[in-house]
């Protein structure tokens, strides 16, 4: 867990994913098309990656822990969360707010 909890303070935007997601996919798309520059941990291509996905899991109340997405440190959740979040308008405040994006 502190592993996680670390790297997710590191940066504005940071998502755990793996390569194989199609949804972590979608997600760190839509994050990009906003001007995130958002920090991606494929944890399939990590060697503490099984240690991180189970921390997530723990988090997230639920598998599979991919995508999680932490905007300013925080847990913001799954692609679910991220597209309710985009759909009402609260994304891009959050963002900015997170200092992922100026605009």
């Amino acid at each position: 867990m502190d592993t996680v909890t670390k790297l997710a303070a590191q940066r504005a935007v940071v998502i755990f994913s793996t390569s194989s997601c199609p949804m972590s996919h979608t997600v760190i798309r839509l994050l990009i098309d906003f001007g995130v520059n958002p920090t991606v941990h494929e944890l399939d291509k990590d060697p503490r990656g099984r240690e991180m996905e189970r921390a997530l899991a723990k988090l997230l109340g639920r598998t599979p822990a991919v995508p999680a997405v932490f905007i300013g440190g925080k847990l913001v959740g799954s692609t679910e969360n991220i597209l309710t979040l985009h759909m009402t308008g609260s994304l891009i405040p959050m963002l900015k707010n997170a200092g992922a994006i100026w605009v």
